[in-house]
């Protein structure tokens, strides 16, 4: 199964050690994960050669070959929060976790798309849980 994972960078890396649990986790569930590169500490400078369109093209074209979308929306950011509407809008099935207490903006929580599925996480047992669930309804999809 092929997992677009999605993650604040440009907004700020404040959650890198989880998005890279995150990521690990999926990998070791078998699962391919085309953004993987989100996690690693120096991407905006391994980007820096690529133009904006560059970078547009390729997330999306991952995006759009895809089976699913999980996203880490603890740290708010605009290329995130516009990969889930993509997401959503391409019929891809997403998941948006969020660390429990982070305020998060009610344009992803108000959202009732039969796509979205938002889970509160208070440590990796949870969002590992819901991650799993997610995997298996997409796999049942």
């Amino acid at each position: 199964m092929t997992i677009y994972f999605c993650g604040s960078i440009a907004g700020g890396r404040k959650y890198l050690e989880v998005y890279t649990r995150i990521v690990r986790y999926l990998q070791e569930n078998d699962c391919h994960v085309p953004t993987e590169h989100i996690i690693a500490p120096d991407v905006l400078d391994a980007e820096k050669d690529l133009t904006a369109e560059q970078i547009y093209q390729r997330d999306v074209d991952w995006l759009t070959g895809s089976d699913a979308a999980i996203a880490e929306i603890s740290n708010p950011s605009l290329g995130v929060g516009y990969e889930i509407g993509f997401a959503l809008n391409i019929d891809k099935p997403v998941l948006a976790l969020y660390q429990s207490g982070v305020f998060v903006s009610r344009m992803i929580t108000g959202n009732k798309h039969p796509l979205l599925t938002i889970r509160e996480y208070k440590d990796d047992v949870e969002w590992r849980a819901a991650i799993d669930e997610f995997l298996a309804a997409v796999a049942r999809r």
